[in-house]
């Protein structure tokens, strides 16, 4: 009876085996049925960048501004990671200390506009996803199953 059921169970597993390569599959890409804007500003002072002239701070306090709003949108994207620590002594909190970090990357995001607000500098960035989505299809190229030929 043994022999049986081993002779069947290998039986069944070498057929099984060759069956996997029998089949074609044609893929087809898929839109999604809506695309969000993202939207993002980034602020500098003009007053604090380290330089001695003033156009000098602006083109500075433009270039943090820029970096400050593609943050704020990664932050969107991505999210933000938030680590948190507290240190008890003697039953009285000694120390707690929070950090936050954000990473990812982002394409497709333009600038909407770039001014001087008093004393800051100002950056309105856009992201809309019809963008990423057309940018991630020409590298990626995600698929769905249009029709599974077996033979």
């Amino acid at each position: 009876m043994k022999a049986i059921l081993f002779a069947t169970l290998t039986a069944a597993l070498t057929l099984s085996g060759c069956a996997v390569n029998d089949k074609y599959v044609q893929w087809e890409t898929e839109a999604p049925k809506q695309f969000p804007k993202l939207t993002a500003i980034g602020y500098a002072p003009l007053a604090t960048q380290p330089a001695t002239e003033q156009s000098h701070k602006v083109l500075m306090a433009m270039q943090a501004s820029k970096i400050a709003a593609y943050r704020e949108l990664a932050e969107q994207v991505y999210g933000q990671q938030i680590d948190a620590s507290s240190q008890v002594d003697d039953w009285l909190l000694n120390k707690q200390t929070v950090t936050a970090s954000v990473s990812g990357m982002i394409k497709g995001a333009k600038v909407v506009k770039s001014y001087p607000a008093g004393d800051m500098y100002v950056t309105e960035l856009e992201l809309d996803f019809s963008q990423v989505w057309s940018l991630y299809q020409q590298q990626n190229r995600p698929r769905t199953i249009k029709h599974v030929t077996y033979f």
